[in-house]
């Protein structure tokens, strides 16, 4: 049975994220507000959930512990972070509700352990729901199989100073990309750092470059580099708004899935 109406349980929902993705629900007629989560000890725990995205009040409290709204809610959109995802999709699977996911930094370990979970529920995780990003993850892996082993590749972002994790989820999964597209093993073409007398590059070395600084939202710039000429491609997000406008589109597709682990290219139809 199709799902017009979404009802979604926002963690994370007092978080610079969560209460971008509050603010789109208010704006998307067809997903609705059924709970809001954070940490145990958060201060604005009991508060109204709309009231604290600085919305109309929702007669949503703010609650400690996903367990206590997860019966309310269709499904989870979870943008805190690898670990307390994992929890929050295992609750969802005893549940039997979808996910949309955006945190990043998941160990291996921890993404099989998303992978056996995605068996009995449909969840959407992605470095980067913004639309944009996704058409350039389409894009670079296109580039780089014309383009193949005579241009040098090179992944830069750049965020803000309050970032946990780098390189960021999505300049790994850019690399990612990269490697598959020339046929590579990314645990080994990928160089995170270059000083002092390093000798010539590597034809194969899949360059991955950090900044972090100010309040940048998000940027990644993929150069491909070849002798008398370079490609560069690159994505500025310029608010979190499009990150929370590309989640909305996951929750309402997820929720009318079958069981499976999905990303934002199923979402979008680029596969």
């Amino acid at each position: 049975m199709v799902k017009d109406i979404v009802k979604a349980i926002v963690v994370g929902a007092a978080g610079r994220m969560g209460m971008r993705i509050l603010a789109a629900i208010h704006e998307t007629p067809n997903i609705h507000l059924a709970g809001a989560v954070e940490r145990k000890d958060h201060p604005h725990l009991g508060r109204d959930a709309g009231e604290i995205a600085g919305l109309q009040k929702w007669n949503i409290p703010l609650s400690g512990a996903l367990q206590d709204v997860i019966t309310s809610g269709d499904m989870i959109i979870d943008f805190t972070n690898a670990e307390a995802s994992l929890k929050n999709l295992q609750v969802a699977g005893e549940y039997g509700r979808s996910a949309v996911i955006g945190s990043t930094g998941f160990s291996s370990e921890q993404m099989e352990e998303v992978r056996a979970l995605t068996r009995k529920i449909p969840c959407v995780l992605s470095p980067n729901m913004s639309v944009g990003v996704n058409v350039m993850f389409r894009m670079i892996g296109d580039l780089a199989k014309i383009l193949g082993e005579d241009y040098d590749v090179e992944v830069i972002e750049a965020h803000h100073r309050m970032k946990k994790d780098a390189p960021s989820g999505t300049a790994m999964k850019m690399g990612q990309i990269l490697a598959q597209a020339l046929n590579r093993n990314f645990d080994q073409a990928g160089v995170y750092a270059r000083k002092g007398i390093i000798g010539e590059r590597k034809r194969s070395e899949i360059g991955m470059q950090t900044i972090r600084a100010g309040d940048i939202v998000g940027e990644h710039t993929v150069i491909f580099g070849g002798l008398g000429e370079r490609l560069e491609v690159t994505h500025r997000a310029h608010s979190r708004d499009n990150f929370a406008r590309g989640a909305m589109r996951a929750a309402a597709w997820v929720v009318n899935q079958k069981p499976g682990l999905y990303d934002m290219q199923d979402v979008l139809g680029l596969k």
